[in-house]
């Protein structure tokens, strides 16, 4: 999902910056009648003449046959990007970067999708209202991953529910709350590999003291009004492992029913461990001890063979044999006493063990509420299909279950927190969102039968972080990707970087044009694709074209793993370099590019063959040396 802005905020600068007044035309596709009084209805909008390398937000309105006719209660939205065909485009191809749909008439971001393609699906009895006299803009970020242009279409499969339906009487209409660790138009941050815990995770904010400026509170929303929590799924990007959502509620603690203390057998245990180690030790000595006459007796033995009339070796011979199984002896009995006590000791700990058993059952059913006043409301993880981890976009998140709810008060302060693994990779441009859907009470008694807002649970009572469920199955789209060799090499996209003599000397400027680093480009022939070499302490500079600036196709150097000349797919390259380096979106300054078009390598780099590739177009490699 990348950038994303409420309708308070569409200024006219971002507008006439992004606005698309688009002549697409829009169609059904397709339409059902559900048994629940909903229309399944599939729009199209397009055609989306999409550029090459097109990596670009864009604001368009979504307009007469591209929404419904009627007023209503939108249930369901599932999203996707397709050719004209209705085919699903390849995601080491094209992606479905974000949509987000925008009702500027209440100001609502009530729906959103990224790469993963999540699924809105509100639990029964509520719906997202709808009105043809709203307007909404489609927030959107095709990401072209390749040179060639593409005609595409946006697709939305609605459930809507309209006014005239009997079953719209009983709709309690679901208002949407946008989560989100960073906000603003393109609300992103970096995570570095080795950043965070001893775990190898980095959880932001949390993991970042200075993420915000004093005083301000990014991922912090207040609930305007007492009303019911409903339905939320996570957004992350790839690297991430979910998102938290919490609450905090001034002056609030636990306030639910204590487990009974716990049975201790400590005092049982702790003789009879001792004993055991006791043992053991003895054992252990006894052993070393018959160790030491073996290899005495072999000693001895041998002497005895030389010279069968040395009667002290004989002595000695048997002195050994009688020693070692006396030991013997010894160690038998001793084992004897250690497996009765060894017997006791695992009875006391079958029933200690039964007790802390029981001790963590009753736990696992209380709220986790921590010192702040802030209780643990749900973990939306991320299940990555991907045989390599959570590297791609091969992945869904988890969504609260159908009946999910939760009580909360006027005041109450809901908080999101997000984590990424940060073992395998850095993960530049990450995001960590959540839409969260709740009702008001005092629009519950809109409906003849309304639901009990009270039965709801409170979080710092009933423990309501259930696991949830999968938003989705894997997706036929992402089964590319990448990483291979092939027969003889076939799908090497160069040869290896560090192998290849040296390039020319100096650190530039090289120009990023035509998908490749002019200078750097290992994938060229002969000598264009030598790396270039600088000496430790002096940096490359790299800047785009002119051609790319005026087409807005924009690029990054970013580390992989030596020799990062692999076939291209969605989970290969990665930011895996050992030595980890980062440009950014390199771009003039709107979203999402970093406001410059030239940037130069860290100079601190040890001596070595480094690699690279472009985030945008990871089709493209380059590589230079340092000596």
């Amino acid at each position: 999902m990348g950038a994303l802005v409420s309708g308070v905020v569409l200024v006219a600068a971002l507008l006439a910056s992004m606005y698309v007044t688009s002549s697409a035309s829009a169609q059904v596709v397709y339409t059902e009648a559900l048994p629940n009084g909903a229309q399944r209805t599939t729009y199209r909008l397009g055609p989306v003449q999409v550029t090459p390398g097109q990596n670009r937000i864009a604001f368009r309105p979504i307009t007469g046959a591209s929404r419904p006719g009627v007023n209503g209660w939108i249930t369901r939205i599932k999203p996707d990007l397709v050719y004209e065909d209705g085919t699903i485009p390849e995601s080491s191809k094209v992606m479905f970067h974000h949509g987000v749909w925008n009702n500027q008439t209440t100001g609502d971001l009530f729906y959103a999708t990224g790469e993963e393609k999540t699924i809105l699906d509100l639990p029964d009895g509520y719906g997202y209202r709808y009105q043809t006299n709203h307007g909404w803009i489609l927030n959107d970020m095709i990401h072209n991953l390749t040179p060639q242009a593409m005609v595409l279409y946006f697709e939305y499969t609605l459930d809507f529910i309209p006014d005239t339906a009997p079953e719209a009487q009983d709709i309690v209409r679901a208002r949407p709350i946008w989560m989100d660790v960073q906000s603003g138009i393109y609300p992103v941050f970096d995570v570095w590999r080795d950043s965070g815990g001893a775990d190898g995770e980095f959880t932001y904010p949390e993991d970042a003291p200075n993420a915000y400026p004093p005083g301000v509170q990014k991922n912090v929303k207040t609930i305007p009004q007492d009303g019911v929590l409903l339905h939320t799924t996570g957004h992350v990007h790839t690297g991430g492992l979910s998102t938290n959502l919490y609450l905090r509620r001034t002056g609030a603690t636990y306030a639910g029913p204590n487990c009974p203390e716990r049975i201790s057998y400590e005092d049982e245990l702790a003789p009879l461990r001792k004993k055991q180690a006791g043992y053991s030790k003895k054992i252990k000595r006894l052993k070393k001890s018959n160790s030491r006459l073996t290899r005495a007796q072999k000693k001895v033995a041998r002497m005895v063979r030389k010279n069968p009339d040395n009667q002290g070796a004989r002595k000695q011979l048997s002195k050994i044999k009688r020693k070692k199984k006396a030991n013997s002896k010894r160690i038998a009995s001793i084992n004897s006493v250690k497996a009765t006590n060894k017997s006791k000791l695992d009875k006391v700990l079958a029933k200690d063990n039964t007790e802390r058993k029981k001790d963590a059952a009753c736990r696992a059913t209380q709220p986790q509420v921590d010192d702040g006043n802030r209780v643990h409301l749900f973990n939306s993880e991320a299940k990555y299909f991907d045989p390599r981890g959570p590297i791609s976009w091969d992945m869904a998140m988890y969504s609260t279950e159908p009946d999910w709810t939760v009580r909360v008060q006027a005041g109450d302060k809901l908080e999101l927190q997000t984590t990424y693994e940060t073992k395998i990779a850095s993960w530049p441009e990450s995001m960590g969102i959540n839409i969260v859907y709740w009702a008001r009470d005092n629009e519950m008694d809109d409906v003849p039968n309304p639901p009990d807002p009270t039965t709801a649970p409170n979080p710092y009572v009933t423990k309501v972080d259930t696991r949830g469920v999968l938003n989705h199955g894997h997706l036929k789209e992402n089964e590319d990707y990448g990483g291979e060799t092939g027969k003889n090499g076939s799908k090497l996209v160069g040869p290896d970087p560090t192998k290849l003599p040296d390039g020319q000397f100096g650190g530039g400027p090289f120009t990023i044009s035509d998908y490749v680093y002019n200078g750097a480009d290992f994938r060229l022939p002969g000598a264009l694709g030598r790396p270039p070499v600088v000496n430790q302490g002096q940096s490359f500079t790299f800047k785009l074209s002119d051609y790319d600036i005026q087409n807005e196709v924009w690029h990054s150097l970013t580390s992989c793993k030596t020799p990062c000349n692999k076939s291209t797919g969605i989970s290969y390259p990665i930011p895996d370099g050992e030595f980890q380096f980062e440009s950014g979106q390199m771009g003039p300054g709107l979203a999402p590019t970093v406001g410059y078009t030239e940037w130069s390598t860290p100079k601190t780099l040890p001596k070595g063959t480094y690699t690279f590739f472009c985030r945008i177009h990871p089709l493209m490699r380059g590589a230079f040396r340092v000596q």
